[in-house]
């Protein structure tokens, strides 16, 4: 039952937010017509507003969350933590949740990977990475080494480093006076591969332009940065893992660092813990965020090796320490979620339950292929994406100031499910705690989407 007090919130809590907020990646006057739901609380993969509506979260609240809302599991850690510890200055000081998670991250990730690196959010982490990147070239003695490879339709953040080395021109195009410049290469998506050409062969024949750029340039490119198997932001498009294998082995060969962004996609998306795993590499660099704390708070982390690790390790006088520092770096509440979120992993048997929750999602979601506007459904573990289109032959996409996404967005709010399409992409991202009868009411309120959004 919903009591006076929440009817009165519910009725006010826009608008004092309109005269205040400001929200992210929003056009704030679109909110005159629709505005921000304002939520009361959430339970597994659900969320409920003021006036007892139930929405469900289709996208994991912009991809963080594993295990569902309020996880006891999580809360406890947390709260245990907080009565604890909640911060301390993590230079010159140490405590025992970010020493476990070091050392239970650098035994999860790619062989080769022993050091961790805390800062507060993905953005960060790609900072991060590409500095130390640049960073080790220097004090090898490198200096030329100062520019970085990336892939078209590529994301990578929105602080300017991370928004130099990504090629998504919807955040990019207007800051471009403030970037670094980079070289950009063909992606390997295989939305675009011929019809009745493999993943992988599209995949190959992509990689010739990465393969000629490192031969050009390898004098100049400190490292090559790529989201493994998925372009999330740029519409969940996909490719082949032999792209990531021939990567590998062609940095090595040019003396380039592979900066490998798992900032989406680690933690099971993909289907494997990390996605890397399903090329069997190991990159110089992985940046990791979002899932790492099950959703519960800013935490991200960047792995790398010794051998960069031995580059910035000297006496101070030598000037080659690496001089960068977040305030809430280490965090040890973030650290007892991220903890807490391992500890599923290792106890629940995530991996194995989620191919069988991937595998129903994707035959669901494959029963829209048909549909006269969808061109293309794919998947990629637990991420599927239905691709609609203007021309579903000649996958010409509807003008983009048409906002189709936007319909299909009201229309799943208003059935009490949260989809938040990118463009022309529809896409089930859940929280792994989702059953068949909530995969059943995604698929369906999104195929009642993209018919009401292609119906004119």
């Amino acid at each position: 039952m919903m009591h006076a007090n929440d009817r009165n919130i519910t009725d006010t809590l826009a608008a004092r937010d309109s005269r205040v907020l400001w929200h992210p990646c929003t056009q704030m006057k679109d909110h005159e017509t629709l505005p921000p739901i304002a939520i009361k609380r959430g339970e597994g993969a659900w969320l409920e507003d003021f006036d007892g509506k139930r929405y469900l979260d289709a996208v994991s609240s912009w991809w963080v969350n594993l295990f569902g809302h309020a996880n006891p599991r999580i809360n406890a850690a947390v709260r245990d933590q907080l009565n604890r510890l909640e911060h301390v200055i993590f230079a010159g000081f140490t405590h025992e949740p970010a020493v476990r998670l070091g050392e239970q991250l650098v035994s999860l990730a790619p062989p080769g990977m022993t050091r961790c690196f805390f800062a507060d959010n993905g953005s960060a982490a790609v900072e991060v990475a590409i500095k130390m990147s640049f960073h080790y070239w220097r004090n090898r003695g490198r200096s030329r080494k100062t520019r970085f490879i990336t892939l078209a339709n590529s994301y990578h953040g929105e602080t300017l480093g991370a928004l130099a080395v990504g090629n998504v021109e919807l955040y990019k195009s207007l800051y471009k006076p403030l970037l670094m410049e980079v070289f950009t290469a063909p992606s390997p998506d295989c939305y675009f591969r011929e019809t009745g050409e493999s993943w992988e062969h599209y995949s190959l024949r992509q990689f010739e332009h990465m393969e000629r750029m490192l031969a050009a340039h390898a004098e100049d490119v400190a490292a090559v940065i790529v989201e493994p198997l998925v372009q999330c932001a740029g519409g969940m498009r996909m490719y082949h893992p032999v792209y990531l294998s021939r990567l590998r082995e062609a940095c090595n060969r040019h003396g380039v660092h592979l900066i490998a962004d798992e900032i989406a996609v680690g933690f099971g998306r993909t289907g494997t813990l990390f996605a890397c795993e399903q090329a069997g590499i190991s990159p110089d660099f992985m940046c990791l965020s979002k899932g790492l704390t099950g959703g519960y708070l800013p935490l991200s982390a960047v792995l790398t090796t010794d051998e960069v690790y031995a580059a910035f390790y000297d006496d101070y006088t030598n000037l080659t320490a690496f001089l960068h520092s977040h305030s809430y770096t280490g965090n040890p509440l973030a650290c007892a979620a991220a903890l807490a979120t391992l500890d599923i992993f290792a106890t629940d048997n995530v991996l194995d339950k989620n191919r069988s929750k991937a595998g129903y999602l994707g035959d669901r979601a494959r029963e829209l292929a048909d549909h006269r506007h969808v061109a293309e459904v794919r998947q990629c573990g637990m991420i599927v994406a239905i691709e609609f289109a203007k021309d579903k032959l000649r996958r010409e996409p509807y003008p983009w100031s048409e906002r189709r996404g936007r319909r299909i967005y009201r229309y799943s709010i208003e059935q009490g499910v949260l989809l938040r399409p990118i463009g022309d992409v529809v896409y089930f991202m859940p929280p792994y705690t989702v059953d068949e009868a909530e995969m059943d009411l995604m698929v369906r309120v999104a195929a009642e989407g993209i018919e009401l959004a292609t119906c004119d």
